[in-house]
């Protein structure tokens, strides 16, 4: 069987990749802070961190940096989407959304896979929805209690399951699989 080493300090984002994933794969949890650059661009700091990353471990590795992109907002909170949350919480973003009629977002993920002395790769996985008015649920992480996916009305935070129904992070885990059967 196949096994991936994901480097991350998120235990919520070991415990999606390990649902995606399913019987295809061993997911190895490597608990590691690293920095991060700063970029606009999800796969730009993916990118960067897989090199890094499988340079220092000297094993093969992925991670993962994602963010949702708000139309109305110039993207905001992007790739800043943990430090933003941290800071003003799912509260402070829909309070800049209060008076915005446009709410439609979109959630990036960009999943970095790189082995020591290559070039690393980068699967790419995004999803269109629109931003709640309010916090709905008490499912999932980060901002999912506020994103409601095209084609819904509720909120990732409304559904018990998740991790199976997220689609940006599962169809870069899916690119990212198709390239490692190969």
């Amino acid at each position: 069987m196949m096994e991936i080493n994901f480097v991350t300090s998120n235990k919520n984002k070991v415990r999606e990749f390990k649902e995606i994933l399913g019987e295809n794969a061993v997911l190895n949890h490597i608990a590691l802070e690293y920095p991060e650059m700063r970029s606009d661009d999800p796969g730009e700091i993916s990118r960067l961190a897989a090199k890094q990353l499988a340079e220092k471990l000297q094993k093969t590795v992925i991670c993962e940096d994602s963010g949702m992109f708000i139309t109305a907002l110039k993207g905001f909170p992007g790739t800043c989407s943990k430090y933003i949350h941290q800071r003003i919480g799912l509260q402070g973003i829909l309070k800049l959304m209060e008076k915005i009629k446009d709410r439609s977002c979109e959630y990036i993920s960009a999943v970095g896979y790189c082995e020591p002395g290559k070039e690393p790769l980068v699967f790419i996985g995004s999803e269109q929805g629109t931003i709640a008015k309010e916090i709905k649920g008490e499912y999932g992480f980060g901002h999912d209690p506020i994103f409601i996916p095209e084609g819904s009305k509720k909120a990732y935070g409304e559904d018990a399951e998740v991790e199976k129904h997220k689609k940006f992070r599962r169809r870069a885990v899916e690119k990212l699989m198709g390239f490692l059967r190969h």
